[in-house]
């Protein structure tokens, strides 16, 4: 099903531009098929892998939706699929959209430690989604067939396989109020769930996305590297060109994580205009450019530089912009954001154009009193937040205290939003939807913030605070510090977490990676650590040493702080060698 050339599909789609108006995936991509524009998936080595118009993609997820209701699928029945970053999921994801099905992406294996542990997981994530059928790669047929023994599946198997079946006569009406997708949570707190999204919804937040926070106009391109079984690559780095008929430029994970400057080269090549990423893909590009040249590079079409997933560290931009100017790269072009999959994507967009917007505040008054003022002449402590712009039209958002009561500017609190992007439910999960979810329509996010004449910043996860003597401090903070104050120690060697001692107090302990086994450079680690906590923060930390690339992080790259406590309860850390 590979159409091979050696150029790119191009920019102008040579339709007039819709921003996502449509019913429906299938109405969207029969729209788009009528332009030039689609999807082209390049190799490790930067080569074009794989060039699929939109027109190709059309015609071939019709003929694999009907050979899906012919093998016995029904419309509503979900389908699990490994979300590899190459034609045949997005072939399939969409011939669930013809069918009526819904596609429930989910990671593959990068994530895990070991083909036991990750088998286990799929085979979890397969019936907590109640699929009917599951896709692979082929790469991971065998796993697949592992994970879905014995559940009674209609069809297990590669997108090829499925050309087998009988196609059936005709495809089923998709409505705006049928779910489009699950979209699993990344599991930072909790074993993930299915996020329920309905067409609605998708085409609520693409509109929004498209029109108001990134202006999306003719001339467009989207470049990623984003993993497809996350919020930010399914959503922002799939569906939404989709559905606006832009081109997209896509790189796996895997290769970027490999070498870091191809996804730099695609946006220059092509001609890159929209491109997204958390932090430590910004961090990744730094860390490669201190031994490699900036020749070849022109970022200047780049002109969306989007932060979001995780927390935003405003001293990262900063040094990638400065770093990367003389491959004509702007600071204004960096666009915070705030979202997540209960919202289908995002919430929030800093204004283009203006660059980051921090804001500095006094450390000491935000862990006692919970408010966001700056330092004063007499301020001990201080750190840069990064504001995430404003909630996106058709959507509110509050700032409520422990009582539920909305709270001023500049005090911090439990964030909630609503608006029409919000999710149906968490699939089959009914106590943690009521729990989400107020009967008014509200969204818990979980996430902990402040507004700032309307722009908001958040301070960091609710579940992940830490509270020493009735103070909040919040657990990034620690492990920046340590990171940024122990030259031995990089980018996602820590993490704070929180234990109770003997008296139920909680106190604070710091896990960190080390990579030697000398005793004296332990200890001396161990000290440094200790010490930079005990200047910067006055906190009074245990610190644990545990080995090199031990720490769980999430489906989606975000460090598990749940995890990481549950491990080294459960003894997963001792003894702790080096790595």
């Amino acid at each position: 099903m590979t159409e091979m050339t050696e150029f790119p599909t191009p920019t102008e789609s040579g339709l007039p531009f819709r921003s996502g108006d449509f019913r429906s995936l299938p109405e969207a991509l029969d729209y788009a098929a009528g332009g030039q524009t689609g999807i082209n998936i390049f190799s490790g080595r930067g080569a074009l892998a794989e060039r699929l118009p939109y027109a190709t993609l059309r015609d071939q997820a019709r003929d694999l939706a009907l050979r899906l209701i012919g093998a016995g699928l029904k419309p509503g029945e979900r389908v699990a699929m490994l979300a590899e970053t190459d034609g045949d999921f997005v072939r399939a994801f969409m011939a669930c959209q013809y069918a009526g099905l819904v596609p429930a992406p989910m990671p593959m294996p990068a994530a895990f430690g070991g083909r036991a542990t990750y088998v286990d997981h799929l085979r979890r994530m397969i019936q907590s989604a109640d699929a009917t059928a599951a896709f692979a790669p082929t790469a991971f047929r065998d796993w697949l067939a592992e994970a879905a023994d014995g559940l009674g599946l209609n069809f297990a198997g590669t997108v090829a396989d499925l050309t087998e079946h009988e196609a059936a006569d005709a495809l089923p009406e998709v409505g705006e109020d049928d779910i489009a997708y699950l979209q699993f949570s990344s599991g930072s707190t909790r074993f993930p769930v299915g996020v329920a999204v309905t067409q609605r919804a998708l085409r609520a937040n693409v509109e929004a996305i498209s029109r108001y926070g990134l202006e999306m106009r003719p001339g467009d391109r989207c470049t990623s590297w984003l993993p497809m079984y996350h919020d930010m690559g399914l959503v922002g780095f799939l569906l939404v060109p989709l559905m606006t008929q832009v081109s997209l430029d896509l790189l796996a994970t895997r290769d970027f994580a490999r070498r870091p400057f191809l996804w730099l080269k695609l946006i220059t090549d092509n001609g890159g205009t929209l491109s997204f990423s958390p932090n430590f893909g910004f961090e990744l590009c730094l860390r490669r450019a201190k031994s490699a040249p900036l020749d070849g590079l022109d970022l200047s079409s780049w002109r969306a530089a989007g932060l979001g997933g995780d927390m935003i560290r405003p001293a990262v931009l900063e040094d990638f912009a400065r770093t990367f100017a003389p491959a004509n790269f702007r600071r204004e072009a960096f666009v915070p954001s705030y979202g997540m999959a209960e919202a289908t994507l995002a919430l929030s967009f800093q204004t283009l154009d203006t660059g980051p917007v921090a804001d500095m505040l006094d450390l000491d008054r935000l862990e006692n009193e919970r408010l966001a003022v700056p330092p004063s002449a007499t301020t001990k402590r201080s750190r840069e937040f990064a504001q995430c712009g404003t909630i996106l039209p058709g959507h509110d958002i509050a700032v409520l205290d422990e009582d539920d009561r909305p709270l001023p500017d500049l005090h911090v609190g439990r964030i909630r939003v609503r608006g029409p992007s919000l999710m149906k439910h968490y699939y089959g999960q009914p106590e943690q939807t009521a729990a989400a979810l107020t009967a008014d329509g509200w969204l818990e996010t979980g996430d902990l913030g402040y507004l700032r004449d309307g722009a908001l910043v958040i301070t960091g996860r609710a579940k992940d605070l830490i509270i020493v003597n009735g103070r909040n401090i919040w657990p990034q903070d620690l492990e920046w510090s340590a990171e940024r104050g122990v030259e031995a120690l990089r980018a996602g060697d820590a993490a704070a977490i929180a234990m109770d001692d003997d008296g139920g107090e909680e106190r604070v302990v710091m896990l960190i990676q080390c990579r030697s086994s000398d005793p004296d450079v332990r200890e001396a680690l161990k000290a440094d650590v200790a010490s930079v906590l005990a200047a910067d923060h006055t906190v009074e930390a245990e610190v644990i040493l545990v080995p090199h690339n031990s720490l769980p992080h999430t489906s989606s790259g975000k460090l598990s702080r749940s995890k990481s406590r549950k491990m080294l309860t459960d003894g997963a850390f001792e003894p702790a060698q080096a790595g």
